[in-house]
This record gives structure tokens, sequence and C-alpha cells, in this order.
């Protein structure tokens, strides 16, 4: 099993003028320090005018500048909006950005998930899956080394016929993923032979429902995907704090499940005028409701042979990637680098050294002499599964 980090760039009010720039910096060190303890991706999202949740609006930015300062670890969108970005502007950008990295670019593909961050670039919520769809039409051959460039004619995206350059380090393109939040966005995922973000907090079982479904859909279409590189991965995403003991560990992730409250709350109830809403505050009120605190589940927080139990059971459900959120609410630079350290000595090993299992498993699954189980997903379609509401439009 891989691992990767993932950042929203989280900064809970009240904020001072500094606060932007220790959150990158401090994620850019702890990204660098990710590097030298051997995981192997870091995820960097796309969102919009979505205060205190997300500030990082601009992730091929942040990406660059690790470009330049990580030598190994794989470079994830983690997504870019196809629905608020032109195909052609994507392309340049990660081709740029695969050049300049030496090819270790992975193209996450997502289509926004709110009206807040939608309706400023003329995007209805209502037409975003019409509008992605288009998109990666349009992008994939924007990617290849085609001579004769390439041309596009739809209803969102207009392209007369040009040579979009530069062209990707990769070939034919960087490893294409498709985010997911729902199980029936799972089993797309794998119909298109992209890999499955699974931007949700998951339990065993479900992960095991998941999983299953992702590799049968893949496999059922596998002979409808000649037009690009297929990339046959699952990965989901945990909270990550790694300490000494449980209770301090718990301690130093207090507010983690801030990322999950945030989001559901821009879904269900935004957008808002600007610095109307305190979310924290809100956070802190939901917090101390008992009904609140059963919508999300634990993640990773305990000591290492605590997290290696929970890590064993997602290994024994075949997911190739876990994808760590350390960086949330309202926990320190600090605890997020011991945690990382700690994490890397006593528990990453031994999960990499499991890869060519899973590695055969996969082979396997993919030549069809495994038949995966498909279980009903509906006792897991509670607090772990949850998603908002769609937002009217």
């Amino acid at each position: 099993m891989k691992f990767g980090i993932f950042f929203e760039l989280q900064i809970p009010r009240p904020w001072d003028e500094d606060s932007e720039y220790r959150v990158l910096t401090n994620a850019l060190e702890q990204a660098e320090l990710a590097d030298r303890l051997g995981f192997d991706y870091v995820w960097c999202t796309e969102h919009h005018f979505m205060e205190e949740y997300a500030h990082s609006s601009a992730p091929e930015v942040f990406l660059g500048a690790l470009s330049r300062t990580t030598k190994n670890i794989r470079l994830g969108h983690g997504i870019v909006q196809l629905t608020t970005n032109h195909p052609a502007n994507v392309a340049e950008r990660v081709s740029t950005l695969d050049l300049i990295s030496n090819g270790r670019v992975e193209l996450g593909l997502g289509e926004g998930g709110s009206t807040t961050e939608l309706h400023p670039f003329g995007r209805r919520f209502r037409d975003k899956r019409e509008v992605w769809d288009e998109a990666v039409q349009a992008l994939i051959p924007m990617l290849s080394d085609s001579p004769e460039g390439t041309e596009f004619h739809g209803k969102y995206f207009d392209f007369p016929l040009r040579n979009v350059i530069p062209k990707p380090r990769q070939k034919p393109h960087p490893p294409l993923w498709v985010a997911c939040s729902q199980y029936k966005t799972i089993a797309r995922a794998g119909s298109l032979g992209m890999g499955a973000l699974g931007f949700q907090f998951l339990s065993v079982e479900a992960a095991v429902a998941w999983v299953n479904a992702y590799y049968d859909a893949y496999v059922n279409n596998l002979d409808k995907l000649a037009d690009y590189q297929t990339n046959p991965n699952m990965a989901m995403v945990s909270a990550l704090m790694c300490s000494t003991s449980d209770e301090e560990a718990r301690r130093r992730s207090d507010g983690w499940s801030f990322f999950q409250f945030a989001l559901v709350h821009y879904n269900k109830e935004g957008p808002f005028a600007p610095g109307t809403v305190n979310l924290w505050e809100k956070y802190l009120e939901w917090r101390e409701d008992p009904e609140g605190q059963k919508v999300y589940s634990d993640g990773l927080i305990g000591t290492p042979d605590r997290i290696i139990e929970q890590l064993d059971e997602f290994a024994n459900a075949h997911v190739d990637q876990v994808i760590l959120l350390t960086q949330a609410g309202k926990n320190t630079h600090e605890d997020i680098c011991e945690s990382l350290e700690l994490f890397a000595k006593e528990v990453m090993p031994e999960f990499h050294a499991r890869e060519p299992e899973q590695a055969e498993w996969k082979r396997k699954v993919l030549a069809g002499e495994i038949q995966l189980e498909q279980i009903d997903t509906t006792p897991f379609l509670g607090p772990t599964t949850q998603t908002p509401s769609t937002p009217k439009s």
C-alpha cells in the first residue's frame, strides 16, 4: 500500500495578516519532509471562495514550487476543477509541471461541488457533470504528441485547430484520476479506467465494497478504453495523527473533523457573503452536540501500533493508496511534522513491504482470475459515507 499526504490549506478564523503565508510555508515544509521520509504522493486540491475550509485556489503554483524542492514524491492534482478551467489551460499547466518535475505529475480531475465556486465562473451546478465529460474529451488529445494538433467543438467548449504546447514528459500523459465522493461515482471511475480518488472517510466494510465495485467496473469496461492510458488505482482519504500515546494523538488532532464539517456546511448552506460566517465557531458548537459527534469517523489517530491495526484492515481490503489528511482545523506545524516522522519510521515500512502482494492481487483481478463479490452498500450509507444534499442552482 502506498501513502500520500493531502492539502486543502485550511485556515479557520480568526486570521491575521500572516495566516495564509504561514499555512502555505508550513505546507511546503511538510511536503518536503514527506519526500525525504519516503512518502509516495503529495496531493493538493483546487477550491475557490471557500473561506476557512480551503485557501488552495492555485495548486499548480504550490506543486510547481515542490517540483524544485523535492526529488521523488509524486505531485498530485487532487483535483483540477474542469468546470472552472479551460481544457487547453489545464493541458498547458499540467504539461509544464510534468516537465519541470521530471515526470512526477498525477492528474486528478473533478467537477467542483458547490454553487459557491461554480456560479462565479458562469457554471450552473446542474450542468457540472456534462461540462466535466466534455472537458475530458477535449483535454486528453491536447496532451498527446500528435503533430496534427487538436480541435474540439462541443456545447461548452469550442476550440479551433491548434497544437497545445508544451507536451508532458510522461507518455502518453500523466496518470489520470477522478474525484469520487459517493459509491456510484467509485464505480463510474472504474468504468472510465481512471484512478479513484475516494475523498471520503470510510469504514473498513465500506472500503471493501468500494474497492470491489471499482475493480469490477474497471474489468467489465476495459475493452472500451482505447483512447487513453488507464490507471487502475483505488485511493481513499483518512485523517492522520500519529503520536506516542492515543491520548496525545487525540489531543494533537483535536478539530480535524472541521475539514468535513466545513465542506458539508458550504454545500448545504452556502454561498455566504464574505466575512459573515465564522465556520470555526459553528464547528465548535456542532462538536458539543452528541448527535454531531457521531457524524464522522475517527481516522488514523493514535499510536503506531493502533494505526497499524487499522491500516492492516484497509490493506486486506486491497486499497491501493491511503491519502493522509494531516493539516486540518487548528493542528500545529510541529505536531504534523512529528506525526509524519513517527508514521514513516514505525508504520509505513510494513505496508510498503506488502506492495508485491497487492500487485499480484491486482494482476489476478485484471486478468479475470479473481471474481469480486458485489456487496450491498446500504448498511454503509450512514454517518461515514454521508454526502450533503444537492444545493439549489
